[in-house]
């Protein structure tokens, strides 16, 4: 073959070779956010990285963090992981800790009376994890202790010193925004927020397609209900009578579960402050009322307000609630489990507003007032 024929099938060659190399290396789907519903963050994978990026760290949020995790980091903006020990702050990460099984890395909580799990609450007893004062306050003298690989901070805006004196000190902190998101498949898909700093990602995307699926087939329940009732919520607050809007993720629970929430067509993601007296004349008829505040009783709802016993659906006793349902310390195991699991809220709101299409059905959260 003469020399110029050999040159030219040698470079052929070469770039051949090279060319599969690359696609060997590259993941299939790099770059791609591997986030289905969630809004609040993404997840994308490329070769010597993934790159997590929370889009809504607090409330009315304009700032987007960029963060870059890997198994073998080559810089120091990197993150290393799996993560081996954790400080996390809101009873909701709690959750998704323990359905990955990774409860035990976690070394510090603050408000630690709030968490509710027995298998957290046993670590918390044994002093696996420590006791770090209050979320806004966290005592930052005992976590540099600790030497966490990495904090998961909760914030309600972007002024928090706190979290500024524990990143000069190297440690990394990430704000969780899962409160934000605005429906309940939302709020599950950050257990793969979670997946991602344990390297237990096909784990956690395991996990949120069951409860997808879950809730998914129980929707298709509810819509072969023969009857939708009408639904009340909230209750008063200095005179104030709080209850959710239209577009806030419980108003979608109440549409999934195949009822009539009263406040279905007003606006917003958060909640309505209404007057009683609006209210009363909306909602004195409704069939069901949900969440009366943090009432125990019956007894209790009346004498806080004579006008309660005049609605409907305390007559009839169709009041439910979910804040009795408590862990051993106090912690409401709705706010720490719900947001993970809103397959079981959903089942939950069927057995009310349907108790026919579930009658084996046992409650995890709400429970009637006696």
């Amino acid at each position: 073959m003469p020399f110029k024929s050999l040159l030219i099938f040698n470079c052929i060659i070469f770039l051949f070779v090279s060319c599969n190399k690359k696609k060997a290396i590259e993941p299939v789907n790099a770059g791609k956010n591997t986030v289905e519903t969630a809004v609040g963050f993404s997840i994308e994978h490329f070769e010597a990285y993934t790159k997590l990026t929370i889009k809504a760290p607090y409330l009315n949020s304009e700032d987007v963090y960029e963060f870059k995790l890997s198994r073998n980091p080559k810089s120091d903006d990197m993150i290393k992981i799996p993560v081996e020990n954790i400080v996390v702050t809101s009873t909701t990460h709690i959750a998704m800790l323990e359905l990955l099984g990774v409860e035990d890395k976690l070394v510090g909580y603050p408000n630690t009376d709030y968490i509710s799990s027995e298998k957290t609450r046993t670590l918390i007893e044994s002093g696996v994890i420590k006791e770090l004062g209050h979320e806004e306050q966290i005592n930052t003298e005992l976590l540099l202790d600790l030497k966490p690989d990495l904090v998961v901070g909760f914030s309600m805006n972007s002024n928090n010193k706190m979290y500024q004196t524990i990143e000069n000190f190297g440690i990394p902190v990430i704000l969780n925004g899962d409160w934000l998101e605005k429906t309940p498949l939302g709020r599950a898909e950050w257990i793969k927020f979670f997946g991602l700093l344990f390297d237990k990602e096909k784990e956690a995307a395991k996990i949120y397609d069951q409860v997808t699926t879950n809730y998914n087939d129980a929707k298709v329940l509810a819509q072969t209900a023969k009857t939708k009732p009408t639904v009340l919520s909230g209750g008063l607050y200095k005179d104030i009578w709080n209850l959710p809007a239209g577009d806030s993720f419980e108003a979608t629970f109440l549409r999934d579960a195949n009822s009539e929430y009263l406040w279905n067509d007003s606006s917003g993601t958060a909640s309505l402050s209404l007057s009683i007296e609006s209210v009363y004349n909306k909602g004195k008829d409704a069939d069901i009322w949900l969440s009366p505040s943090y009432f125990s009783s019956l007894e209790d709802l009346k004498n806080s307000n004579e006008i309660y016993a005049n609605f409907k659906a305390f007559q009839n006793r169709e009041i439910y609630s979910f804040v009795n349902r408590k862990g051993p310390t106090g912690g409401i195991i709705y706010f720490e489990l719900a947001p993970a699991r809103p397959d079981l809220v959903l089942q939950d709101l069927i057995k009310i507003m349907h108790p026919e299409l579930l009658p084996n059905y046992e409650f995890t959260f709400f429970e009637r007032l006696k």
